[in-house]
């Protein structure tokens, strides 16, 4: 049942005052349905569906224009801070990583610093700010639970509870806890969505017949090491793998596997069979090209519409300058 509350009144079209990137994304997420069809309108309820109640939060969260950004390592966080202020919204960033926090600065409202495993203060930070949906972005390396945690109770608590901490696993325990907080995830796609590669040959060089077979050999094995949550990347050569990524990640699977070939190894880099856009899209940059070339790969290929590319056009020229291949699959 359906009840339509007349006070407050009803927007004719919430369509004409989000950011069209973000009306895009939403339609695509399916989340427009029972309000932008109808006129959004926050008190526009299904009471017999939770899950509308959640995608009413959801749109909520995001008219607020006020967002949360938790900051891992890389260029993607200050890209999406970028975006998100272009497109009308205040940002708080809650950094992880020093090496991209001043840039952030030039984004965001405020910039906190946090260790990863300090859940409780993470949480009152974003209620303090009024924070009600955040984004996940950017690198943290899973090796500091092993070395330099810095748990605080409630994460020791929640880890000591989950008999497996693979990538997944570790986001979903996050991701339950600021739910239980009331605070949203968003799907990183939602401001930085123009980065991920579309299908076709990015370079000038194209893939030999030889290594079109050592890609599709290595997009099935990455899918599957996906589905068990161990890695997105593989490195193959004459239908043979020789590494496969897990807890090290991309760049030392490829120093790994690269260095077993004889200068012309393949990498495949894939997103998970049923890929949560909350958190771990795969990315690819200028770096993950020069490691390539380093240490002996020849070919990159990449899920299409699933990897996200920074410093796109640099990419392409160094490809092009070294006779390497990028092709999106």
């Amino acid at each position: 049942m359906i009840q339509l509350h007349t006070s407050p009144p009803c927007h004719p079209s919430y369509a004409s005052i989000l950011p069209f990137q973000i009306y895009k994304s939403i339609t695509k997420l399916n989340l427009f349905k029972k309000y932008f069809i109808l006129g959004y309108n926050p008190v526009y309820t299904d009471l017999n569906s939770s899950w509308n109640q959640r995608k009413r939060k959801y749109l909520e969260a995001i008219l607020s224009k006020r967002l949360g950004l938790i900051a891992g390592d890389g260029e993607l966080p200050i890209k999406l801070a970028r975006s998100a202020k272009n497109m009308g919204f205040s940002t708080i960033a809650i950094s992880l990583a020093p090496c991209n926090r001043k840039q952030l600065t030039r984004y965001c409202e405020k910039v906190y610093s946090f260790g990863p495993g300090e859940i409780q203060k993470i949480v009152d930070t974003l209620h303090k700010e009024n924070i009600k949906q955040v984004s996940f972005i950017g690198k943290v390396h899973k090796g500091l639970l092993l070395r330099n945690p810095r748990l605080d109770s409630r994460a020791f608590k929640l880890i000591k509870q989950r008999k497996r901490l693979n990538d997944d696993q570790v986001m979903f325990i996050v991701i339950e806890e600021l739910e239980s907080e009331n605070i949203n995830v968003l799907d990183q796609t939602l401001f930085i969505k123009d980065l991920l590669a579309e299908k076709g040959v990015l370079s000038n060089l194209n893939p030999t017949s030889d290594e079109c077979i050592d890609i599709e050999y290595g997009f099935q094995i990455a899918k599957q090491m996906g589905k068990i949550d161990i890695g997105q990347s593989v490195v193959v050569q004459n239908k043979m793998i020789l590494a496969v990524e897990a807890i090290e990640g991309t760049d030392r699977a490829i120093q790994r596997g690269c260095r077993l070939g004889n200068g012309n190894a393949v990498v495949v880099k894939v997103s998970k069979p049923n890929q949560d856009n909350r958190f771990d899209i795969p990315t690819v940059g200028l770096n993950t090209l020069k490691n390539m070339k380093k240490f002996g790969g020849k070919v990159l290929a990449i899920e299409a519409n699933e990897t996200f590319i920074i410093e796109k056009n640099e990419m392409i020229e160094f490809a092009d300058k070294h006779k390497m291949v990028v092709v999106a699959v």
